[in-house]
This record gives C-alpha cells, sequence and structure tokens, in this order.
C-alpha cells in the first residue's frame, strides 16, 4: 500500500504541491543537461522515468481530490 492512500484533504493537497515542484526540478534538470550538452544519456533517461513516474502520482492523487459523481 502507498503512503498516499491514507491522506486528508489538505494533506493531499500538499502532497500534490509537493510532488508538482519535484516534477519541476526534474523538468529543470533535464533541460539544463540536454543545453549543457551532456552525453550521459543514461543519466536523462533516469530523469524523464522519474518524471514520469511522478506525472502518474499526480494524476493518481487529483483524481482521488475529486469525489466520484454517479449520473
Amino acid at each position: 500500500m502507498s503512503e498516499d492512500e491514507f491522506l486528508d484533504l489538505s494533506a493531499l493537497e500538499a502532497r500534490i504541491t509537493e510532488l508538482k515542484f519535484r516534477h519541476r526540478s526534474l523538468d529543470a534538470e533535464v533541460v539544463a543537461l540536454l543545453e549543457m550538452g551532456v552525453s550521459d544519456q543514461l543519466k536523462v533517461a533516469r530523469l524523464k522515468k522519474e518524471k514520469l513516474v511522478l506525472k502518474d502520482r499526480i494524476a493518481s492523487l487529483e483524481d482521488r481530490r475529486t469525489p466520484d459523481i454517479i449520473a
């Protein structure tokens, strides 16, 4: 079970904000590495993969923030 499963709404918002900040930081790091011409493609690939994982977690938490409405 994930640590994110039992968060209340304010903690959920804080966690989303934290993950979005980390996602932006990774994006900036990837851009900086690519602009510097760093040839460590493995590191760039790892950072991009981590960004995708964060994006999925953010989307999952944002879905929990919005209640399901049965029409």
